[in-house]
This record gives structure tokens, sequence and C-alpha cells, in this order.
């Protein structure tokens, strides 16, 4: 007969612990100067930019709990788009080119999201929608961002979301709403991306009666659904 190994947890010891805090703290510092250099950074080449200058107002860059967050909005005499479609006017695609260079300056990944106002989608094509339309514009501008000299490694994550989360909500059917949001990510964001994306599909869910060691019967009751990401 085999003799059982005793199981010992490993623990941290305490004064590790703290130290490893303090490092966590300092480097989310520092990568939140970093974001900061890069915000003023943008600001000033939007400034001494002739062309990128006259679309200033449409150019909206903050920090927000996930980085630093570059938002494109149209506005109604200067969509970014072709009425409809993914098509990018050229003055978009030069802004979108300009910024893509200055993203190369630090080692962040990069999400880019697709947005539209509350318009129904009226192309024509059977099946296609808002939902699609704005992934589509999503990834038109990822293509001109790397056209614009951007590492394709950077981009982590391409989504569109329709309507489904407005800039201007009392009036969903605003311009604004039509936007291009890129967002240099934080490595807490990242890393929670990457935790997601890596979630085991439901094929890989042992059923209930697996998980608590039971052989598998008719009467055992079905697996809990999965959220998909």
């Amino acid at each position: 007969s085999t003799v059982p190994v005793e199981k010992r947890s490993f623990k941290i010891p305490p004064i590790q612990q703290a130290q490893e805090k303090k490092e966590r703290a300092r480097e989310k510092s520092r990568e939140k100067a970093k974001l900061k250099a890069l915000k003023a950074r943008l600001e000033k080449m939007i400034a001494q930019n002739p062309l990128l200058k006259k679309f200033e107002k449409q150019i909206l860059i903050d920090i927000t709990p996930e980085g630093l967050r570059i938002q494109i909005v149209d506005e109604k005499n200067r969509p970014m788009f072709a009425l409809g479609s993914a098509v990018i006017k050229p003055y978009m695609m030069e802004i979108l080119h300009e910024i893509g260079k200055v993203l190369n300056e630090v080692p962040n990944k990069l999400s880019i999201s697709g947005h539209t106002d509350a318009t129904h989608y009226s192309g024509g094509q059977k099946g296609y929608s808002n939902w699609e339309l704005s992934t589509d514009r999503a990834n038109a501008s990822r293509r001109e961002l790397i056209r614009g000299g951007m590492a394709e490694s950077k981009v982590l994550r391409v989504v569109g979301l329709a309507s489904a989360v407005p800039f201007d909500p009392k009036n969903p059917f605003n311009p604004v709403n039509r936007r291009i949001t890129l967002i240099v990510l934080n490595k807490q964001t990242e890393e929670r991306i990457m935790q997601e994306s890596a979630q085991p599909s439901v094929t890989d869910v042992p059923s209930l009666a697996e998980q608590d060691g039971r052989p598998f019967t008719e009467n055992a009751p079905p697996p809990a659904p999965v959220a998909a990401h």
C-alpha cells in the first residue's frame, strides 16, 4: 500500500508580501506617469500639426481606469466614415496615421472599439446591422493605424459595440455617439482581458456530476451555462 503524502501549502512571508505590494504600486505609478506623458505628447502633436489642429474638437483624450483613451468622434457635417459604411474618409485616415506613429512610443497593448448612434442601419443587406457596421469600422481603423506605422502586434482587441455605449446617453441619435475609441491599455486591464480570453469553453467545462465525483446519469442536472467572452 502507498503511504499518503502530506500536502503542505506554501505561504509567502508577510515581509515578502509587503515588498511585492509596494513594487506593484510603484509599477502602477510608473505606468500611469508614462500614459500621462503620452497624453501630453498627443495633445502637443495635435496642436502643432495643421491637419490635426482642424479636428482637435473631434479628438478627445483622457485617462480612464483602463488606460489612456483616445476618442475620435463624428460631427454633423464632418463624419469619419462614408454614410452607412466602413469606408474611411481621407482626413480620418490622416488622423489615424499620425496617432499610430505615436502609439509605438509605449509598449502597452491597444483596444479598438467602434460605436454607432441609435439610427437603425438601412443598408439593405440582410442580417447586417449596427453591430456589424461598428465592428467593420473598428477593424478599418486598425488597418489605418498599422498603415501609418503602428506595430500590428500592439492590437489586443477589436470590437464593435453598435449604440450600446453612447457618448451622449440623453440623445442616442447625436452624431458624437458615432466614434472610434482607442484605449492604450494599462497592465492591469491587459491582464484581465487575457484572463477572460483564456477562460474554458463550454466543451471544456465538466458536468455537475463529474465535478463532485459521481458517475454521470441521465437524471443528473445539466451543466450550468457558461458566458461567452
